[in-house]
């Protein structure tokens, strides 16, 4: 094998920037391309009642995944098709509400060229991701999206490099457009992201609250006494609910409000009435607070725990730090925006 001169370190360094600035570049004018026929695409999706069908081959069919799954997430329903599998019966997932979104580079791609004819027969309309506008896509799609044309920033001009970032940015673009048009929240994107990370980011208080007998209750009349020997069916918490009649919240007394009564030799209060002792009007969060958002209300006030609260006031039940350990990043409690979460 012949030896072969390598770049030193500092120049595969450079050179690793220059292709990252190059795609950057080509970025940039295909921004700059969007128009007209971009607006078209998306008030078709918008408009319609059915999905969005994507297809393509190679690493656009890599991309179309990509693509399908934001904007599953984002509130526009999607789903890929299989170019191969599409002529030997996969063609039936398609429905006559359905815009289809066919990507190809060049345009010319033989399995998608094969399938314009019936995607066009079988949905509402066919829509052309390509960077090539004289290409067959370009010419028989209902909307042609035109990003080209692009050169692949891969050094033999071959592999997809340029061009398939450029689509996946086109998919972004489309997706959360859409996203806006459609209003598309906090709340909603929770609802599609139930589990990880995002999930716990985004879940509300009632996910993880104590309820029930879960939690100790008392009447303000009771004694702290007869208050602690309230017996819970889950972990022991460290904090007591004091009660009207209507279950409204009166006040919370919690280890620390044990602790500084034999801290101030006060023991004969173990034995008086629990209001003459509680902290009243303590902080609460209603149903329907992210996690995260009470999460963050414990770590300022340097609190323990926090009582979930109806509209009026009733309270329906508590959050527990302990159950929280592990659940929500405590070193990162801010909400993020949604397109950083995306």
């Amino acid at each position: 094998m012949a030896n072969l001169t390598l770049r030193p370190p500092p120049d595969r360094l450079r050179y690793a920037q220059e292709i990252i600035r190059t795609e950057a570049a080509a970025l940039r004018l295909v921004a700059d391309r969007l128009g007209p026929s971009f607006l078209q695409a998306v008030d078709l999706i918008f408009q319609g009642v059915g999905r969005v069908g994507l297809t393509g081959t190679g690493k656009s069919a890599d991309i179309a995944q990509k693509i399908a799954g934001t904007l599953n997430s984002t509130g526009t329903r999607a789903y890929v098709l299989d170019a191969t599998r599409a002529v030997h019966g996969d063609l039936g997932m398609i429905a006559p509400q359905d815009v289809m979104l066919a990507l190809s580079h060049s345009g010319e791609s033989e399995e998608i060229v094969r399938l314009l004819g019936p995607l066009r027969d079988l949905s509402a309309a066919v829509v052309g991701l390509t960077s090539n506008p004289n290409s067959t896509l370009a010419r028989k799609a209902d909307v042609a999206i035109v990003i080209g044309p692009l050169s692949e920033v891969c050094p033999l001009g071959l592999a997809p490099s340029t061009s398939t970032t450029a689509m996946a940015a086109v998919g972004d673009a489309l997706a959360f457009v859409l996203s806006d048009m459609r209003q598309f929240g906090h709340e909603d994107f929770a609802r599609f992201h139930p589990a990880g990370s995002l999930g716990r980011k985004l879940m509300k208080v009632e996910a993880v609250l104590r309820d029930g007998d879960q939690v100790r209750r008392a009447a303000p009349t009771d004694t702290v006494r007869q208050a602690f020997a309230t017996r819970t069916a889950g972990r022991r918490s460290g904090a007591i609910l004091i009660l009207d009649e209507t279950e409204r919240l009166l006040g919370l007394f919690t280890d620390s409000d044990l602790a500084r009564l034999f801290e101030q030799h006060r023991d004969g209060g173990l034995d008086r009435p629990i209001q003459e002792v509680m902290t009243r009007s303590p902080l609460t969060v209603p149903a329907g607070t992210r996690l995260l958002e009470a999460v963050e209300l414990m770590q300022r006030h340097k609190i323990s725990e926090l009582p979930v609260v109806d509209g009026v006031g009733r309270a329906l039940g508590l959050l527990d730090i302990t159950d929280l350990i592990g659940l929500v990043p405590m070193e990162q409690p801010s909400v993020p925006p949604l397109a950083a979460v995306a």
